[in-house]
């Protein structure tokens, strides 16, 4: 395992569309578990593979000790809507207020290529949608409604 350079804001690959994952393989598994050594390096809730500058549909997520690994993430259903303040490991030193679904359903494959549905909620919810974000090339200061200070993250 090894940390990555997490790419920052106005780096043309974090705009660009992350490619479906076609074969779990080897590399896939490794880039993986550099992801989330990555994330718990830099403290973050979240990691999507374009900001490693890897341009694949594969988004890590931590939240409250549960660990999610998505490949091919999909939002099959939404519910609701909240306003909170988020952050971004790519655009360090800067937290605004976005709106996002309150609950989300996603379907996604993990690492054994098995695939399965989960609902989140709060901050789970506002991660997944985030990270998935990211994966279509959409950062979250393209959302923000205002701005917040950083101890409000």
């Amino acid at each position: 395992m090894a940390i990555r350079e997490i790419l920052t804001v106005g780096h043309p690959i974090l705009r660009k569309k992350a490619k479906l994952v076609t074969e779990i393989d080897d590399r896939l598994i490794t880039l993986l578990d550099d992801m989330i050594e990555t994330m718990r390096a830099s403290d973050g809730v979240g990691l999507a593979a374009n900001q490693v500058g890897v341009l694949r549909r594969v988004v890590v997520i931590e939240v409250e000790d549960e660990l999610f690994e998505l490949i091919n993430p999909e939002i099959v259903s939404m519910e609701g809507m909240q306003e909170e303040v988020e952050g971004c490991l790519s655009n360090p030193g800067f937290a605004g207020y976005v709106q996002r679904p309150e609950k989300v359903v996603v379907r996604a494959y993990d690492r054994t290529g098995s695939l399965y549905e989960y609902a989140g909620e709060g901050l789970i919810a506002r991660a997944f949608c985030h990270e998935i974000d990211h994966l279509d090339g959409i950062l979250f200061i393209d959302k923000v409604t205002k701005e917040a200070s950083l101890d409000e993250e």
